[in-house]
């Protein structure tokens, strides 16, 4: 009988304690890795976005080039910059994805009459369902003229 108690108990520890590790949300999640560089000269100088994506069911991106799907908003203005993101996996694979993209914007300005300028941006992505992601805020950036 002890031993039928101990094999119950370590069959039930067993079944509550697994989970499925390579699950994640269809629902795209994003996390800042970097912005650079971080000091540029207004009309001059481009930002290189890194983020880091998840999506748990492969429908981030598209093929469409008049898609806009990863949105740039300046937080000084609020102006926000679109950007298509390329589809990442197949059409209809279902399929877990991750991993880092780079967006760049051309240049930017001072809009404050300085001459120089620190502020930062936050970005978003959506999936072909038009699940949004979560919202991130990047390292600040000085403008300089």
């Amino acid at each position: 009988m002890k031993k039928r108690a101990v094999l119950f108990f370590l069959v039930s520890v067993l079944f509550f304690s697994c989970k499925k590790a390579d699950e994640i949300s269809v629902v795209p999640e994003i996390e800042f890795i970097s912005v650079t560089p971080q000091n540029v000269h207004e009309f001059t100088d481009s930002l290189v976005f890194t983020i880091k994506y998840k999506d748990g069911d492969g429908d981030l991106g598209e093929n469409n080039p008049d898609a806009e799907n990863l949105f740039l908003t300046d937080s000084r203005n609020n102006v926000i910059y679109k950007f298509r993101i390329p589809q990442l996996a197949p059409y209809n694979s279902k399929i877990i994805i991750e991993g880092n993209l780079n967006v760049t914007l051309v240049n930017t300005a001072i809009i404050d009459g300085s001459s120089s300028q620190t502020f930062a941006y936050s970005i978003y992505v959506k999936d072909r369902a038009g699940n949004q992601s979560n919202t991130i805020t990047t390292a600040a950036v000085t403008v300089t003229q």
